[in-house]
């Protein structure tokens, strides 16, 4: 398998299979706001809707490919925090039905991590639906829960009420506070 960095200039490549990566996680009942069909023009629309913060770099976006054709695909939101310029938001990491509980999301999160590490964000965070196999994943990685979203900043989620909050501090505070004065 293969972890690839896309860039504006090469998304739409793979558009219409991020697309269908889109669907595929739908159908499996995965929480991303959508409803349960989405056309596959609105899945490319979703997709290519993200090229103007990609070539900001306020978004970074990996796939991963095997012999078959794209398998998974995270992204990394780094448009700054109203609370931190140190911290980074993981959002859609999608791995497709056939390809789950091979290390394709371990892999994919591991290169997103790297890179956030790599860029000085010192915490990562992310929203997901309490009670998913989400977290678990989550929790494996390492992430930690923090509770539930303030109502004021829930997202259109079709389960609001249920929206956890999970984190992981990849850089220690007492380093954070240093390059905050420095």
């Amino acid at each position: 398998m293969k972890i690839v960095l896309l860039n504006a200039a090469t998304l739409p490549v793979y558009r219409q299979e991020l697309a269908q990566l889109l669907n595929d996680a739908i159908a499996q009942g995965a929480a991303l706001g959508f409803p349960h069909e989405v056309a596959q023009q609105e899945a490319e629309d979703f997709f290519h809707d993200l090229r103007p913060a990609m070539s900001t770099n306020q978004l970074l976006l990996w796939i991963a490919r095997d012999e078959h054709g794209l398998v998974g695909t995270v992204q990394l939101d780094l448009t700054p925090a109203a609370t931190s310029q140190q911290e980074g938001t993981v959002s859609t990491l999608l791995v497709h039905a056939k390809a789950r509980r091979q290390g394709v999301g371990k892999q994919l999160m591991r290169e997103l991590e790297k890179t956030a590490f790599n860029l000085r964000k010192g915490v990562l965070s992310l929203d997901i639906e309490a009670g998913t196999p989400a977290e678990a994943f989550y929790r494996a990685q390492g992430y930690s829960c923090s509770g539930k979203r303030p109502t004021q900043y829930t997202s259109s989620s079709s389960h609001p009420a249920r929206e956890m909050v999970y984190y992981k501090r990849l850089i220690p505070e007492t380093s954070m506070q240093q390059q905050r004065v420095s």
